[in-house]
């Protein structure tokens, strides 16, 4: 058999046995209902280019700053230069290490990724191809900590978006409190018991979307 490999910091988030709770909880839910229910996990909703370029820039002015006081009596004629000099190393530093950007980010700018970035995995993932477009998506972002919930068109006739977002907030504080795994399977058992008032389970009813975790280590990166 072939052994699924994750990206190294999603595989950490959950380990083995939160994984099969997930999955188990999802398999019960989805046995009360026609509804498909998926959970997407990414590192990080977007790049944050812009977060990018104002961290190297803050980090190479405060370092030059700092070495300019300390050795060269505050001589701008050293800041400046040293300035150019030490953006460079300070914007790699930022790139290769997204949770330093989270402080350039504003909040509504990670909500507006991570939205962005679920609708693209709802469609990624063909969550949109269930027979009776009864998909959901649990969707967690990482670096922002941060869920989104997403129902297909068949579930948003009776189901509106208020309901779903009250299962996002529940599993958002979980995963800020450390408890995660927890949170998400009671959000997916309410969300079947939910779902099977409306699509209750039907003689001859296929499981249509996998029940184990789906993850994405953003190789298609938004800005």
């Amino acid at each position: 058999m072939k052994k699924i490999k994750y990206h190294t910091k999603l595989e950490r988030f959950f380990s083995k046995e939160e994984r099969d709770k997930i999955k188990k909880a999802t398999m019960d839910a989805e046995s009360h209902t026609t509804g498909e229910i998926a959970v997407v996990i990414v590192d990080h909703s977007s790049r944050y280019r812009e977060a990018e370029v104002l961290g190297g820039i803050f980090l190479g002015s405060l370092i030059s700053f700092i070495i300019s006081i300390a050795f060269f009596h505050a001589s701008i004629w050293v800041y400046v230069p040293l300035s150019f000099l030490l953006y460079f190393p300070s914007y790699v530093l930022f790139s290769k290490s997204p949770v330093l950007k989270r402080a350039f980010v504003s909040v509504k700018r990670q909500q507006n990724a991570v939205k962005s970035r679920a609708l693209r995995a709802f469609y990624e993932k063909g969550l949109h191809r269930t027979k009776d477009n009864t998909g959901v998506m649990f969707f967690l972002s990482l670096l922002e900590r941060k869920v989104w919930v997403i129902a297909d068109k068949g579930i948003h006739e009776k189901v509106k978006q208020h309901e779903l977002d009250r299962f996002a907030r529940a599993v958002s504080e979980g995963v800020r409190g450390g408890y995660a795994c927890d949170a998400l399977c009671k959000a997916i058992n309410e969300m079947g018991s939910l779902l099977a008032r409306y699509y209750p389970v039907t003689a001859g009813d296929k499981n249509e979307l996998s029940d184990e975790i789906m993850y994405d280590s953003n190789r298609q990166e938004s800005d």
